[in-house]
């Protein structure tokens, strides 16, 4: 063979040596194809989370996400182009999306309806009267939240009322119970109506009323606070089995009658559903109760057979004190009021006023900001050494001294127990003496004017009580010398029904006979102290 031969056979590869030359090729095409699909994978995910993640409004927030990705360039409307197209499936399925709740810094009023759909339209109310007991303070109390031709509800009474036909445009309807004599007494000190008025929801349930979501009980005299009431439960669904109502304020109450029972006075809430099982099964079981003492412990028992617990909702109020309710009121628990029950056990509200105008004169101020009413807020006049404390649409507080918001919050025991012991253990909630030293009793100011600011803010006025007079010795500033406290008041975010907060406040001007202060939402970052 000639060297030029040998040459190009040396050059040239035999069979021989074809298969490992395939292999690294295909090896080499191998890893070329992984690291395509790594980077086709890249840039599928980095779309994708540009795409479905919250973008800020910057254009070089998608150069950082890129850059954090490893990606150096690439061009964001047709990456969003793509991500749309590979996730189509599943943007186009029917979905129902919720609405987004306003953030915790802005503040709006409550909306008409909650996110089940309940309005006050969708609420029956029954209210457990006699005869006898709506002439003595029926109709003056239920008159005072009642709204014709927004609300339905019937009156219930063991035989007719011979003037109700005077009140026709502030009252609801009455119906007549049923006949209860089927049914077995044993209590020796409860009242034989307590049947009657337990079967008001089967009986109201009976009529089929239309497009019903929740019945609410409650007795003639109780007020309730309709806005607040629809808020609370629209956050449940009537659909299924609810029970809604709270204890009461009494230990000995609670003790004696039930921890599990929603106290009836105070009102409470059955959802459409449990309503139609409750009927079906309520006259039966009745035969089974013979001995309870009232009607809502009836309720209570045959609801229990049904296995649904209580659900609490503390803006119920039973109201199972007696006296000056203020140390109660101006404490309020971080809840909605919804009802105020056994108005006549304790003082006028406003003690200037009838206990009649007093409720009528809180229930403007809660139409105005219903989810603001009574609600607490503390700040603080460190100049002067002062601690202020506003129940909104009630009263403003101002102390001596520099006093801790945990001690604020508990109600001052300016009230009695419902039996009239002075034992402090008596109440279901922690509380705090009337002080001796008068140097440390607060200067009380009462509401005098609400006006509504528009869907963001209100703006209250409070008179310094008359009865407050100067009988602190100690050498330091004196809030007796105040006459009035006017109070621009931010209204709560429409989350706070299902995630209540405490709105914070600033002192924005004070002189010697005037002070000003601001409730709102808190920065971030902002504690009360």
């Amino acid at each position: 063979m000639s060297s030029s031969l040998q040459e190009a056979s040396r050059k040239t590869p035999g069979w021989a040596d074809k298969p490992q030359i395939w292999l690294n090729q295909i090896i080499r095409t191998r890893k070329r194809s992984k690291l395509i699909a790594m980077v086709c994978l890249t840039f599928v995910f980095a779309c994708a989370y540009i795409f479905l993640a919250p973008i800020s409004k910057e254009p070089e927030s998608f150069l950082i996400i890129a850059r954090r990705l490893g990606i150096s360039s690439f061009n964001k409307d047709s990456c969003s182009k793509s991500a749309a197209h590979s996730f189509s499936p599943i943007l186009q399925q029917p979905t129902r999306i919720p609405k987004a709740s306003n953030p915790p810094n802005q503040t709006s009023s409550p909306p008409v309806s909650g996110s089940t759909g309940t309005t006050l339209d969708n609420i029956v109310f029954g209210i457990g009267a006699s005869a006898e007991t709506w002439d003595q303070h029926g109709q003056r109390y239920t008159k005072l939240w009642w709204k014709p031709g927004k609300m339905r509800g019937y009156v219930w009474l063991d035989e007719p009322v011979e003037n109700w036909p005077n009140f026709p445009d502030s009252l609801p309807p009455f119906r007549i119970s049923e006949t209860t004599s089927q049914f077995n007494f044993t209590n020796r000190f409860g009242p034989p109506s307590a049947i009657r008025i337990s079967r008001i929801v089967s009986e109201t349930y009976r009529l089929n009323l239309p497009n019903v979501h929740w019945f609410v009980m409650g007795d003639d005299d109780t007020v309730f606070f309709t806005e607040n009431l629809v808020q609370v439960l629209a956050k449940y669904d009537h659909n299924l089995f609810h029970y809604i109502g709270s204890n009461s304020e009494s230990h000995r109450q609670t003790h004696d009658f039930s921890t599990d029972m929603a106290f009836g006075g105070a009102g409470f809430a059955i959802s459409h559903a449990l309503a139609k099982a409750f009927e079906r099964m309520q006259d039966s079981c009745l035969h089974r109760y013979p001995h309870l003492y009232g009607s809502d412990e009836r309720v209570h028992a045959c609801i229990s057979e049904l296995g649904v617990p209580l659900t609490k909702e503390p803006g119920f109020h039973q109201i199972d004190i007696r006296g000056d309710a203020f140390g109660f009121l101006s404490a309020h628990p971080l809840t909605p009021l919804l009802s105020l029950h056994h108005l006549s056990a304790i003082d006028p509200l406003f003690p200037t006023m009838s206990q009649d105008k007093a409720l009528l004169h809180l229930l403007n101020a809660a139409h105005v900001d219903p989810s603001g009413i009574l609600q607490q807020s503390i700040c603080y006049d460190k100049k002067r050494s002062w601690s202020m404390s506003v129940s909104w649409g009630y009263a403003v507080q101002v102390y001596r001294g520099i006093l801790p918001s945990r001690e604020l919050q508990n109600p001052m025991r300016t009230f009695a127990t419902w039996k009239g012991s002075p034992d402090h253990i008596e109440f279901n909630f922690r509380t705090r003496p009337l002080p001796d030293d008068p140097c440390l009793h607060p200067i009380r100011f009462y509401l005098e004017s609400v006006e509504h600011g528009g869907d963001h803010h209100s703006t209250t006025m409070y008179k310094r009580a008359k009865a407050m007079t100067n009988n602190c010795i100690w050498e330091t500033a004196s809030p007796t010398t105040l006459d009035s406290i006017l109070v621009l008041k931010e209204k709560a975010s429409t989350t706070w029904f299902k995630v209540p907060h405490r709105q914070c406040c600033d002192l924005t001007f004070s002189n010697a006979n005037h002070l000003q202060i601001h409730v709102g939402s808190c920065r971030e970052g902002e504690i009360i102290a």
